[in-house]
């Protein structure tokens, strides 16, 4: 049995739809059934039983399987649209992908990914060493599942690779079922209800006396479940005694949060062991912990607790039963149910409900969402090589509109949580497992995704500042100051820190980030936490408070080089020459040191900014700056030095200055290598053109002269480029 599915009747689909059920029968019939128990339709379908019948998760299609081993395509009134395979082993178990464009079946002990389209390759892999029962693929996660006569349950990826195996029950499983939202799934047995997290680890089991189950269906808020048995009978069962998942964390510093019954979440401060009981009068679905708030949603309101005051809670109505995600910041929080995507304050006002053209807001899960203060990122499900960026206080998209467009699908994203929205920076992982970081708001500039590691399993950032850490085979990597790679790729390595995490079990993964302390969960799903050094947190906070002196002394103190590294990026972005020179001389790098005692000469401040923005290996950057002060010289300048020789003439013929400037050190540039000109821009500009050294460097030195004469903050004296270069 399988009822018209809930999401293809909010798409638009009729009124009436989601009243009818699809059965199949063992006669080779299927019967579309309306609520009242009318039968609509029977349908000739299979020789022998109808084994499997789903409906696509858009509706438009119902794919059933039978003991004739043939799959086939219905449509949403029953009429056969194609046959999709032929096999010589009855088909047991059929699913949809995520998109209702591909079929998962079982062929015995095989698993098989039919794409709908003419003359697609089939994918299949051998999964269990007996005959596959049961398949189940989840629209959220996209993972899959598969139950078999070999008394194991197990979790793939879309490429037929094995993520957990079971140990062996004492009986086949006959029946999986992932919930709406991917985060768990049920598994059945004779006997045996069990259920177990999305990374395949058991929260419960249960040994019920109702024979084999063989059929399992899930509410659409995933809290409770439903069970076909061999003994005649229904079973059902409440998902209770969970502990609250926040970003897949289970609990927030020194709070713990646990749902002990339906209506009841018990809180306990694990500081002074003090406990709160919280009853609510429905059911509750889906609950946070974070950022000092406990936000609660049950099918018809949301309740919002402060830490500090358990008693009097905000309360809105919602305006659906169905919430499948909650994502906290410092601010604000995000609350997405089949509808859509929303922002509220914690005071219970509704901030903003961003929106993009065919968006699905009932397949968005921690990894495909991201928040933090100012900005909502969202992953396009149908494109999944696009991020789109919203402002969260207006729901508008951010900077110039255009969504991020990566070149491989992405797999996970997050924002950093602290620092100024001008800075904001977001991290995604793509397909191949690559680590990158870009920033948010770009206007107008071609936007730099820039390479962090790679083989990353997941990552997450710290709460209370930019600091990124992500887990990769066998290590924990922990960036101090992600944000280096804009600033100083060289120091980028230098603000690393590696950890072993082979002490805490085989495959273990990341699921939190608070303070210095890093959240593990093992593969038997208990959580461990370990720390890291708490100086890098201090070193963010006196820097976003302007604190250079207290900075320096904490790097002093402390004597270690990835510190002084981090303190030399944050220097250098933030344009404090002082605190970089000190820096970048603590860990020998003496080319920088001079670089900068020579940027500090320059008496024009727009023309240091432009050498900082040099040093972060950022020309284009630079160029801008000096032609947006009128510092045409210097942008000429620049471009000879960096041997960008075709736009500093293009600048000098551009201006009408400087040109025998670029064509003489063109002339010495080439004279050194002995070679002559083929340049046919220079040939052509030569030829009227006279080299003349004693009018050049007049020329130079009476720029640098009005430099010195323009109104100026420091008490820098100039030097001459053909000196610093």
């Amino acid at each position: 049995m399988h009822w018209f599915p809930k999401s293809a009747q909010a798409a638009g689909a009729k009124k009436t739809g989601s009243d009818v059920f699809a059965l199949t029968s063992t006669d080779g019939k299927f019967i579309l059934i309306s609520r009242t128990g009318r039968v609509e339709k029977s349908v000739e379908a299979h020789k022998g039983a109808v084994l499997c019948g789903r409906w696509s998760y858009d509706g438009t299609a119902l794919v059933t399987g039978g003991e004739d081993g043939q799959i086939k395509i219905w449509s949403r009134s029953g009429m056969l649209r194609s046959t999709l395979t032929q096999n010589s082993i009855p088909v047991y178990s059929v699913a949809w992908g995520p998109d209702s464009d591909q079929i998962l079946f079982t062929n015995g002990r095989q698993l098989v990914i039919k794409p709908l389209q003419a003359n697609a390759k089939p994918q299949l892999w051998k999964a269990h060493e007996g005959i596959i029962l049961c398949v189940d693929w989840n629209a959220v996660n996209n993972l899959i599942l598969s139950g078999a006569e070999d008394k194991r349950y197990k979790v793939w990826d879309t490429y037929g690779r094995q993520l957990y195996c079971s140990s062996s029950h004492e009986y086949p499983i006959t029946s999986v079922s992932w919930t709406p939202d991917g985060e768990m799934f049920a598994i059945g047995s004779f006997n045996t209800l069990r259920l177990c997290d999305r990374s395949g680890w058991s929260y419960a089991l249960e040994k019920p006396n109702t024979g084999s189950i063989f059929n399992i269906a899930w509410s659409s808020d995933g809290t409770q479940i439903a069970g076909a048995c061999g003994n005649g009978q229904v079973i059902f069962a409440n998902v209770i005694e969970m502990q609250v998942l926040h970003f897949n964390r289970l609990e927030w510093k020194n709070f713990e949060a646990t749902l002990t019954a339906s209506k009841q979440i018990n809180v306990r401060n694990v500081m002074n062991d003090a406990t709160e009981k919280l009853d609510f009068r429905d059911r509750v679905i889906k609950l946070a912990l974070g950022h000092g708030h406990l936000v609660v949603a049950t099918s018809s309101q949301c309740y919002i607790y402060n830490t500090k005051n358990w008693n009097t809670p905000m309360i809105f109505d919602l305006k659906e039963g169905s919430v499948t995600l909650i994502k906290q910041a410092e601010k604000h929080f995000l609350l997405v149910d089949g509808s859509g995507v929303y922002v509220y304050s914690y005071d219970g006002r509704l901030v903003c409900s961003p929106r993009f053209q065919g968006m699905k807001a009932e397949i968005f899960n921690h990894q495909t969402i991201a928040l933090c203060n100012d900005t909502v990122a969202i992953r396009d499900k149908t494109d999944e090589k696009v991020i789109y960026v919203f402002d969260a206080q207006t729901g508008k998209a951010m900077a110039d509109g255009k969504p991020i467009s990566h070149k491989v699908e992405v797999m996970d994203i997050g924002l950093d949580q602290c620092g100024v929205t001008s800075e904001r920076r977001i991290s995604l992982v793509d397909k191949n497992r690559d680590l990158f970081i870009t920033s948010v708001r770009v206007f107008g500039a071609e936007r730099k995704i820039i390479k962090l590691a790679t083989m990353i399993q997941a990552h997450v950032w710290n709460d209370e500042s930019n600091m990124l850490a992500a887990m990769t085979d066998g290590k924990i990597l922990v960036w101090y100051y992600p944000n280096a790679i804009y600033v100083d790729k060289d120091l980028l390595p230098k603000t690393l820190y590696e950890k072993d995490s082979s002490p805490f079990g085989k495959a273990p993964q990341l699921v939190g980030f608070l303070g210095s302390h890093l959240i593990l969960r093992r593969s038997e799903g208990s959580l461990i936490s370990t720390s890291i050094t708490p100086y890098p947190s201090v070193l963010h906070s006196y820097v976003m408070n302007n604190k250079w002196d207290d900075a320096v002394r904490l790097c002093r103190f402390v004597k270690e080089d990835n510190l002084w590294a981090c303190l030399a990026a944050m220097a250098t972005y933030a344009k404090n020459l002082n605190t970089a020179e000190i820096a970048y001389a603590s860990i020998h790098e003496a080319d920088k040191v001079q670089f900068i005692i020579n940027i500090k000469d320059i008496p024009v401040k727009e023309a240091r900014n432009a050498e900082m923005a040099l040093l972060c290996g950022n020309h284009q950057d630079a160029e801008a700056i000096l032609l947006q002060a009128g510092l045409i010289f210097r942008a000429i300048m620049l471009n000879v030095q960096l041997y960008n020789w075709d736009r500093a003439l293009e600048l000098a013929v551009k201006n009408k200055t400087h040109v025998d400037t670029v064509l003489g050190y063109r002339q010495k540039f080439l004279a050194r290598f002995e070679k002559s000109e083929t340049n046919k821009r220079f040939l052509q500009y030569k030829e009227g053109i006279e080299i003349d050294w004693d009018k050049i460097n007049t020329k130079i030195e009476m720029e640098y002269q009005k430099e010195r004469e323009k109104p100026t903050t420091g008490t820098a004296v100039a030097r001459s480029a053909t000196t610093r270069s």
